[in-house]
């Protein structure tokens, strides 16, 4: 994964007032925290991190007290309706670091036919691997499977110094089979129809 360096500055004001400001200005607020280190508020450009945390997990580097420091996402807060970035959390790193981080899986590959689906029981992967070489993501094939298969944690092949951060034999994806109205229902529905009385 690749840093994003973003030019941070120390915020010095806070309350409601001071982040409207900010964010009227471009900025978004933000803290990072983490190793000990006493909190550091920042405020950050605003397009450019919006940009970053299209990344999952993006590796940042921000200064802090003069000094490029890595960082990582850890909550971002957004505006209801339009999901603008409110205000982020962001967690001190070192590299050769681990930490635990959730990464999304990916399918490719077609099912078997017959119009099955697949189901997303765990929607990102719990895995843990060194601060600075985080995957972004996972892939897995579905080629070829029919409804009742499923794909375990334990299944996913995960990139060199990445380990699972969960039990192996949790239920990552499973295939269900196309679901239709059943046909005594349908026929249920035809017969209430026929029962109803006629109206004088």
């Amino acid at each position: 994964m690749s840093e994003i360096r973003l030019a941070a500055e120390p915020r010095n004001e806070f309350g409601k007032g001071a982040a409207r400001r900010a964010r009227r200005a471009g900025f978004v607020p933000g803290v990072v925290y983490g190793h000990g280190h006493t909190p550091v508020h920042l405020n950050l450009p605003g397009h450019d991190l919006m940009m970053a945390l299209k990344t999952p997990n993006a590796l940042l580097v921000v200064p802090i007290e003069g000094k490029d420091e890595f960082v990582l996402p850890k909550a971002v807060q957004r505006e209801a309706i339009k999901r603008t970035i409110e205000h982020v959390d962001l967690l001190l790193v070192k590299r050769g670091e681990k930490v635990t981080v959730e990464i999304p899986v990916h399918t490719e590959g077609e099912l078997a036919p017959g119009g099955n689906l697949v189901e997303h029981v765990l929607n990102a992967l719990p895995i843990e691997a060194e601060a600075t070489h985080l995957p972004e993501s996972v892939t897995v094939s579905i080629e070829g499977l029919e409804a009742g298969a499923s794909i375990l944690a334990g299944d996913i092949v995960l990139p060199k110094g990445t380990t699972l951060n969960v039990e192996a034999d949790a239920v990552v994806l499973q295939i269900i089979g196309a679901q239709a109205a059943p046909a005594d229902e349908e026929a249920e529905e035809a017969a209430e129809g026929a029962e109803a009385p006629a109206e004088a």
